[in-house]
């Protein structure tokens, strides 16, 4: 039993598809084989979601303290924030009430795991817009979990299957990401990337450095980035044992890594990484009129904790039909698991 890493998952916006989501990825009996999850959220939102979803049977048990959790299948225990008044709580709308218990939620998910209570944390969605309604001035998850554990050097990470990407920059404008391709910054993401590679188990990482101009600038033609900024990076980095190549023509080495040829992909700025991930992993159908799948997962590196998430929004849409997938929340799960077994070896290695 104790061999089993405790997943702190936080339930996201409460009036978002993030509690529904929750309760059916816990449903599964097979999370409690490989982990001990706890819920961070409100009690009472977790139960209207279980009856929207139609899993009454499912019992929501409330606790104060993770050690009172039972990580029993069957059961779902959440931290229970108490944050809602679930009689003001319309699903799908946004409000700075449900702002501020998604922040609060993360809050006490890093308190948590920086304290060692648990040994990982996964995220739902939140709005940025209720977040910052209720005066928390954050463009994301990652700035929180920078900000609140005093991390300076860290990046974005997305992962579906075999194709996993980090990024130079991700909440900023076009304009500002173009400038933030420095060498400095590009080799500081390769090294966290390799690092990330070796704690999911990959003993050699190959990674492929994206450029930043159509075809890396054909030799300074469309731009000097790639020749100024990035190839002396990639430089500084093999000096120091990585295997990195580039700059990648950027409209190709997508599917060059879906091919295998590497472990994990630099992109130059927010869309030029997440636009392949999506692709990949959101899949709806044109004849039923739904989404087949929603997968991915968003992982924050350089942290001194896990943390995983999932790779959609609120969908304020969905939320209150039952409709939404979980595939995600699973996915996202598994890789924190990994991630925190990963880092656990690490850490015993270097005592």
């Amino acid at each position: 039993m104790e061999m089993r890493r405790i997943i702190g998952i936080t339930m996201g916006d409460p009036a978002s598809i993030g509690p529904e989501i929750t309760v059916k990825a816990l449903a599964n009996p097979e999370v409690y084989q490989k982990c001990r999850p706890i819920v961070i959220g409100d009690a009472a939102v977790l139960r209207r979601a279980a009856g929207i979803v139609g899993r009454e049977d499912i019992a929501i048990h409330s606790v104060q303290a993770v050690q009172d959790a039972l990580f029993t299948p069957g059961t779902i225990d959440v931290y229970d924030m108490n944050q809602v008044d679930i009689e003001e709580l319309e699903p799908g709308k946004v409000s700075a009430m449900a702002g501020e218990a998604a922040f609060r939620y993360v809050e006490k998910a890093i308190e948590l795991a920086m304290g060692e209570e648990i040994d990982g944390t996964v995220t739902n969605a939140f709005s940025k817009e209720a977040v910052n309604l209720a005066g928390h001035h954050y463009s994301g998850h990652t700035e929180i979990y920078a900000d609140l554990t005093g991390t300076k050097k860290y990046t974005m990470m997305l992962a579906h299957e075999n194709l996993r990407v980090v990024h130079v920059s991700t909440h900023v404008s076009l304009r500002e990401a173009c400038e933030r391709v420095k060498k400095d910054r590009v080799a500081e993401v390769i090294r966290i990337a390799n690092q990330a590679c070796r704690e999911l188990g990959i003993e050699n990482p190959q990674i492929a450095v994206a450029g930043l101009n159509p075809h890396s600038g054909e030799n300074g033609l469309f731009g000097r980035e790639e020749i100024e900024e990035i190839m002396p990076a990639i430089e500084e980095v093999r000096g120091e044992g990585i295997d990195a190549d580039g700059p990648v023509p950027p409209d190709t080495v997508f599917s060059k890594a879906r091919g295998g040829w590497y472990d994990m992909v630099v992109a130059m700025y927010h869309d030029q990484g997440h636009i392949p991930l999506k692709v990949l992993g959101f899949v709806y159908n044109e004849d039923a009129g739904k989404w087949d799948a929603v997968a991915g997962v968003n992982i924050t590196l350089g942290l001194p904790i896990v943390r995983a998430s999932v790779d959609h929004g609120t969908a304020f849409d969905q939320a209150g039909t039952g409709n939404a997938s979980e595939i995600s929340l699973l996915n996202a799960i598994d890789y924190g698991l990994r991630l925190a077994e990963g880092r656990k070896k690490r850490r015993e290695a270097e005592q």
